[in-house]
C-alpha cells in the first residue's frame, strides 16, 4: 500500500470517526474506491493504528473539560464514573446481545461468516447511515427550538444516571451496525434525555476512551485469526503476521488522524454549540444515499 492511500485513510478516518458521520462507513467506501482489500489482517492493523491516533485526539482535546467535569472532587469523580461504568456495562449488554442475535439468526446457516463481514456491506451501511441521520436531525432541531424558547437552557450541569443509560442503551447500537455513528447517535441521545449540549459531548467521548481499547483489542484479534486462517489455507500452517513494511507507514497514519482528529472535534464543537447540530443529520441522510447508489453499482 502506497504512503499516499495510508495518508488519505488516515485524514478520512480522522474526520469520519469523530465527527457524527460514521468513521466505519467513510473507511470502507474509501477502501473499495481504492481497491483495497478491506478483510486483510494488514487492512485491519492499519486501522487498528488510525484509531489509536484519533483515540489520542480526544484525550489531547477533551482532557481540560474532564478534569473541569469529573476531577473537581472525590464525589463527582466517583458519580461520574460510576455513571460512565453503568453506561459502558448497558453498551456491552445491548452489543453482546445484538451480536449473539445476529449469529443465531441471520448468519446461522452461512459458515464462517463473521458479523464484521455482513455490515461491511454497503447495503447496511447505507441503511444506519440513513437511521442516524434522522435521529442527528430531530435531536438537533428540538434543542434548537428549546434554546429559542429558553436561551438560558444550556446550564451547567452534570449527566444524570437516568441519562447515562440511555446514552449507552444507544451506544449499544452502534457496535455492531457499521454507519451509525457512535458520536452522533450517543450525543443526540443525551441532548433527547435531556442532557444539555456540552454534558452530551464531553460524556460521550469519554466513553470513546473506555471503548476504543477494548475494540482495539478484538480488532487485533480479529485480525490475528484472519492470518493464520489465510496461512492455513496456503501452506497448511499457522504462520505468522508480518507487520514490518507496515510499520513505519503506519506510524505516519496514526500521526495524520490524530491531527485529522483535532480538527474534526473543533468543528463538532463549534457546530453543536452554534445550533448546527442537524446539518450532520442531513450530511448521514445524503451519504446514505450515495453509499446505496455505490451498492447498486456494485461496489
Amino acid at each position: 500500500m502506497t504512503l499516499l492511500r495510508i495518508i488519505i485513510l488516515a485524514i478520512v478516518q480522522g474526520f469520519a470517526e469523530l465527527l457524527p458521520i460514521s468513521s466505519s462507513a467513510h473507511v470502507i467506501v474509501a477502501e473499495k474506491l481504492m481497491g483495497l482489500n478491506v478483510t486483510s489482517p494488514k487492512m485491519t492493523l492499519l486501522l487498528v493504528m488510525l484509531h489509536t491516533g484519533t483515540m489520542f485526539a480526544v484525550i489531547v482535546y477533551f482532557w481540560k473539560s474532564w478534569k473541569q467535569a469529573y476531577f473537581s472532587g472525590m464525589e463527582v469523580f466517583k458519580r461520574m464514573a460510576w455513571r460512565l461504568i453503568a453506561a459502558t456495562l448497558v453498551t456491552g449488554v445491548i452489543g453482546v446481545g445484538l451480536f449473539k442475535l445476529i449469529d443465531h439468526t441471520v448468519l446461522r446457516n452461512i459458515p464462517n461468516a463473521h458479523i464484521e463481514d455482513l455490515f461491511g456491506k454497503l447495503n447496511w451501511i447505507a441503511i444506519a447511515l440513513f437511521a442516524a441521520g434522522v435521529m442527528i436531525i430531530v435531536a438537533g432541531l428540538l434543542r434548537r427550538r428549546e434554546d429559542r424558547d429558553d436561551p438560558n437552557l444550556e446550564r451547567d450541569r452534570d449527566v444524570t444516571m437516568q441519562q447515562s443509560l440511555w446514552i449507552g442503551f444507544v451506544q449499544g447500537f452502534a457496535v455492531p451496525f457499521r454507519g451509525f455513528s457512535r458520536s452522533g447517535t450517543t450525543i443526540s441521545a443525551g441532548m433527547l434525555a435531556g442532557a444539555t449540549k456540552r454534558q452530551s459531548e464531553v460524556f460521550s467521548f469519554a466513553l470513546v476512551i473506555i471503548l476504543t481499547p477494548a475494540a482495539i483489542a478484538k480488532e487485533v484479534l480479529r485480525a490475528l485469526h484472519q492470518q493464520h486462517a489465510q496461512a492455513a489455507i496456503a501452506a497448511g500452517s499457522t504462520g505468522s503476521l508480518h507487520l514490518s513494511g507496515l510499520f513505519i507507514p503506519s506510524i505516519l497514519g496514526m500521526v495524520f488522524s490524530f491531527l485529522a482528529g483535532l480538527v474534526a472535534l473543533k468543528w463538532l464543537s463549534g457546530w453543536l454549540e452554534n445550533g448546527r447540530w442537524h446539518y450532520f443529520g442531513i450530511y448521514c441522510l445524503f451519504a446514505s444515499v450515495v453509499v446505496y447508489a455505490l451498492y447498486l453499482r456494485g461496489f
